[in-house]
């Protein structure tokens, strides 16, 4: 198979704005960079050629960074114009923040040295944390707008996957730091459990730790929602719970949009991804079971030990998705704001622009069906299918913590909050949808969260 064809098969794991980047910076890479310095004992030549490849790498992301300006300024006039970014990067959207990428290179290269390599030219993961730092710099430079809501993932973010976020995990102490600072917490995740019990199991540690705090006051310590299967189930804070959360009903926090989906037409696009799960099962000969639920749909391995392969769960989310695409049922596009492509977006988390919330209003078919909004996703071990999605569960946070500080009606601002999480490609992946509701940054480990966590609260 050609190179180009294959390429053309994998755009679902492509961000299209780091790919972007990162041509551009191969440039200087391949034009300065010393492979035989190697071989070469005069010091002076590689030190030049570090200082050379710093200046030119700068100077790309500085031209980077006055295009998304540019396409800032675009996307808040009335006409349709596009900017040079949205030509030359189809699928960016629009940004919440500006992204001061050049001070974020900067940083990066002199904790990764990326600019005094010699063979391995600047990569996906150097842009993606070149972007995360870009947007950590911009949640926290403006005092007119200062980060009020950090929202996280829970496998592969705050816990290693399947795990849970024990005492001993170095997050915790940072977590509690964001709530110091007045900072609020959304554990914004894709586990489905609908009792108390099933949370604390997974996030004990932080919840004890609340608990047992002296220096957090009651309205900080009730800072902190847990809201599972992506937007289903919402917990609060309840030091009196023998779990410390207690679940909340539904008609205190679902949006009116939200209260808008029927319990109808709910079952019947589950009905709709249960034949289509089932079909993929058949065709690729898959060890899974079914397993329904009463707001998502999904298949796990018949035994635990069984691990399927990436490419077969990768192959059901695609055809999973295509099908409800195609039903008069689901409607994967509808987020909370307007979910984007890939890397449409500019926020670093995952590396790619941040779109600003659009109009949040059902789509209405022909007749009397309104399309679901649905996230079918890559687990790792297994493939779910869930209603709504992350956008719907960030927003969810933005209204809840605004209603309880007095102000329903203003609820908490895109730029004002950050979502972390380490699932951001197009398909497969459930954390991308929230950059249509606020900024993002994208990690690929708890210890990157870790990291990054330490960047946040030492500018805050």
């Amino acid at each position: 198979m050609t190179d180009d064809c294959s390429d053309a098969l994998k755009t679902h794991r492509r961000d299209q704005f780091i790919e972007w980047i990162k041509g551009l910076l191969a440039v200087p890479f391949v034009l300065y960079s010393q492979p035989t310095g190697v071989f070469d004992k005069k010091a002076t030549s590689i030190a030049r050629m570090a200082e050379e490849s710093h200046r030119r790498y700068a100077e790309i992301f500085r031209d980077v960074e006055h295009m998304i300006d540019d396409h800032i300024t675009r996307q808040e006039e009335a006409n349709d114009l596009p900017s040079k970014l949205k030509m030359l990067v189809p699928s960016a959207g629009p940004f919440f923040t500006r992204l001061p990428l050049e001070a974020a290179f900067n940083h990066m290269d002199e904790r990764r040295l990326i600019s005094s390599r010699r063979y391995v030219s600047p990569s996906f993961n150097d842009v993606r944390l070149i972007l995360n730092a870009a947007q950590i710099m911009a949640v926290t430079a403006a005092p007119e707008s200062p980060l009020q809501l950090a929202t996280f993932d829970g496998d592969v973010t705050l816990y290693d996957d399947g795990e849970s976020l024990e005492p001993s995990s170095p997050l915790i102490p940072r977590l509690l730091d964001l709530l110091r600072k007045d900072v609020k917490i959304g554990i914004v995740t894709a586990a489905g459990y609908t009792t108390a019990d099933r949370y604390y199991d997974r996030l004990h540690g932080l919840l004890d730790a609340i608990a047992a705090s002296k220096d957090l006051t009651p309205v900080q310590k009730e800072s902190i929602v847990i809201m599972g299967g992506e937007a289903n189930y919402l917990f609060e804070y309840d030091p009196s719970s023998p779990h410390l959360l207690a679940p909340v009903p539904r008609d205190r926090w679902l949006t009116p949009e939200m209260a808008a989906w029927s319990d109808d037409d709910i079952a019947a696009l589950l009905d709709v991804a249960e034949t289509a799960l089932l079909d993929c099962v058949k065709t690729l000969k898959l060890p899974a079971t079914l397993l329904r639920k009463d707001r998502a749909v999904g298949i796990i391995p018949t035994d635990p030990s069984i691990r399927i392969p990436r490419e077969s769960l990768e192959e059901t989310v695609l055809v999973v998705q295509k099908t409800l695409e195609l039903s008069a049922l689901g409607s994967p596009a509808q987020a909370a704001g307007h979910s984007v492509p890939v890397s449409a977006g500019a926020d670093p988390s995952a590396p790619s622009p941040t779109p600003t919330p659009m109009p949040r209003s059902p789509v209405a078919l022909s007749g009397r069906r309104r399309r679901v909004p649905f996230c079918a996703f890559n687990g790792g071990r297994d493939v779910f299918v869930d209603i709504g999605d992350k956008s719907w569960g960030v927003t969810v946070c933005q209204r809840w913590f605004a209603a309880k500080a007095g102000r329903p009606e203003q609820p908490i601002a895109g730029e004002s909050t950050l979502h972390i999480g380490d699932q951001f490609l197009s398909a497969g992946s459930n954390d991308f949808k929230a950059r249509s509701v606020g900024t993002t940054a994208w990690i690929a480990s708890p210890a990157e969260t870790t990291e990054l966590l330490d960047d946040l609260l030492a500018r805050v």
